[in-house]
């Protein structure tokens, strides 16, 4: 018998929780059992230096819901969000607050921009577009369940990834829907989806079964569809291959990388598999000078070869420490860790160069890179820049 979507999630986190370590040690759990500690944090010689820039209060805390609210950028604005409907606009160089609106809402993905808007999801599957420029509402719309990740636009469309694995496009002038693609769910997933990739003639979206699929913006036909890991194992949590973390667009090739499964690269113009590599993550794979970085399961960060998928290095002193996504900054690899430690890993071989204490509750939504500064947001709430000195 197949249980509704919602009673899936719920079974899936319970059941991570019980067979997985890294999901949900949370640096606490049984002292005596030294196996399933996070890592203690090792003194090294500190070779740069993190200066905060600002720091602003956007709203309620993210603790509770993990990292489905993220903030969003465009040239010169940060935008970010809460739980409780709060959307704020914030200048980038400042952290001045430009603009807020209150959608009184319960807002579960975001933020996204695109095309001159700012739009976020709600539990009951109600999208928000604002206006960038003030905040002012410009459409509601409505699809089938709950929106764990930001919408997307290409200024004709918005899509929006919702909890049931389904894939939304809808009308960027009204709201109103224009396609929809249904994936088959797996009877076990992950919480969580990832957003997807919008361009004028494309879009891209994995999937809870492990695919990548580059639809027709327009109509939603199928350009290409490629497996980016097969589920292997007897039972159905072995089974669990997920792209949870955004796919990422450098140039003509797609990297993205699944739970229990495989790192990848795939050609953007015909989903043919360029190479892969063991691995598993939640977390959306970052790339730069040439290379890929993954923040795998147990929170192992890994470097590879961006044209062959070599791995180059592999930096395993954050185990366990419910870390972040990776992204740049100013020639390193950053990663915050759940007790709020800032940590900088040297590109070249992984070794760590730098490490300070941000705070805030904190940090599970993904980091955020423009320029030379690092955007993060807190769990307490608060959204801060960060520059190295």
């Amino acid at each position: 018998m197949r249980l509704p979507m919602k009673q899936f999630k719920t079974l899936t986190t319970v059941l991570l929780c019980a067979s997985l370590v890294s999901g949900c040690s949370w640096f606490g759990g049984d002292e005596d059992d030294a196996a399933i500690q996070p890592a203690e944090l090792v003194k090294f010689k500190q070779e740069v230096s993190v200066k905060r820039q600002w720091s602003t209060s956007v709203g309620s805390g993210n603790t509770d819901h993990r990292n489905s609210l993220r903030p969003a950028l465009s040239e010169d604005v940060v935008f970010a969000g809460d739980h409780e409907g709060r959307v704020t606009a914030l200048s980038v160089s400042t952290g001045k607050r430009l603009w807020q609106a209150d959608l009184d809402a319960p807002v579960s993905g975001g933020v996204g921009y695109g095309a001159g808007m700012v739009m976020v999801g709600t539990i009951e599957g109600v999208v928000y577009a604002l206006d960038a420029d003030d905040g002012q509402l410009l459409w509601t719309g409505q699809v089938s369940s709950e929106v764990l990740t930001d919408p997307k636009s290409n200024g004709e469309v918005v899509v929006v990834k919702t909890i049931d694995n389904r894939l939304f496009a809808l009308n960027a002038s009204t709201g109103e829907e224009l396609w929809q693609h249904d994936d088959d769910a797996p009877i076990l997933s992950v919480r969580g989806t990832s957003a997807p990739i919008v361009t004028n003639n494309m879009v891209l979206s994995g999937f809870d079964s492990g695919k990548m699929i580059a639809f027709n913006p327009e109509n939603g036909s199928l350009i290409w569809e490629s497996r980016l890991a097969l589920p292997q194992g007897r039972t159905e949590l072995e089974r669990m291959v997920d792209i949870d973390g955004d796919p990422l667009l450098v140039g003509d090739v797609i990297y993205a990388v699944t739970y229990q499964g495989r790192l990848g690269a795939l050609s953007r113009g015909t989903g043919r598999s360029l190479w892969f590599q063991d691995s598993s993550s939640h977390h959306a794979a970052a790339h730069s000078a040439g290379q890929v970085y993954v923040t795998e399961a147990e929170d192992t960060v890994r470097a590879f070869q961006a044209g062959s998928g070599q791995e180059i290095w592999s930096n395993e002193g954050l185990f366990l420490r419910q870390v972040t996504g990776p992204a740049k900054l100013a020639g390193t690899v950053a990663v915050v860790d759940a007790e709020g430690y800032l940590h900088l890993l040297d590109p070249v071989d992984g070794h760590f160069v730098g490490r300070t204490k941000i705070g805030g509750g904190g940090v599970s939504s993904p980091l955020l890179s423009t320029g030379n500064s690092l955007i993060v947001q807190s769990n307490n709430g608060s959204v801060s820049a960060y520059k190295i000195q």
